[in-house]
């Protein structure tokens, strides 16, 4: 998995692959198209996918320019799919971005398995920060979007959002997989499943398995 940090929010833009065939998913990229592309034509990957964890401008800002680059196949879950073309939806218009203009190739459910080479992701619905938020479960890997961070949950003061139902996919979607998961958020620092029950203020007493 390759990491890159873009746009002017600090979105983790993550690169997972399948070190055998070199065939990639390239999850949430923001913006920065250019920086994205570098690290993947220096570690020789080929794009299949462009996931999204949600809708938000922050994390769809270089879907167009990437789709255009790759001819990978855009993928976000279907509560969300109206946010890549509305500028309300996904914020855009509030903070004077342009508006992505691309619809999804497909749209993803709960339970659906992504095959990138060898290696696959799990999609996994988690909705509260968006209808349509999801994480991706890898080998031995969680991406999380804005649904979990290092000792904190996603914005839910947000259209759309909605704080109960994200605590409730936190505890019931995420909270239950191995806790020696290292989680990959949509912004900050990395951290484990196990960490964040003892030290995450919003999860403090939920013992994942």
């Amino acid at each position: 998995m390759l990491p890159v940090v873009v746009g002017v929010l600090s979105v983790n833009c993550y690169i997972y692959y399948c070190e055998e065939t070199k065939l990639c998913a390239i999850i949430d990229p923001g913006a920065n198209p250019e920086r994205i592309m570098d690290l993947i034509k220096k570690n020789s990957l080929q794009p299949m996918y462009i996931l999204l964890t949600h809708g938000h401008f922050d994390h769809i800002g270089a879907v167009k320019e990437l789709k255009e680059l790759t001819g990978a196949q855009v993928a976000i879950h279907r509560e969300d799919e109206g946010m890549l073309t509305d500028a309300v939806l996904n914020l855009s218009a509030h903070f004077g971005r342009e508006t992505v203009q691309v619809p999804p190739d497909f749209v993803l459910e709960d339970g659906d398995i992504l095959q990138i080479g060898k290696t696959s992701l799990k999609v996994i619905h988690t909705p509260g920060h968006t209808r349509g938020g999801v994480s991706y479960l890898g080998d031995g890997i969680l991406f999380t979007g804005d649904t979990l961070f290092r000792g904190s949950i996603g914005r839910t003061d947000l259209p759309r959002a909605d704080f109960s139902e994200l605590i409730q996919s936190v505890n019931e979607k995420l909270m239950v997989l191995d806790n020696s998961l290292p989680i990959y958020p949509g912004h900050g620092s990395p951290s484990t499943l196990k960490l964040e029950s003892i030290t995450n203020p919003f999860l403090i007493g939920v013992e994942s398995e």
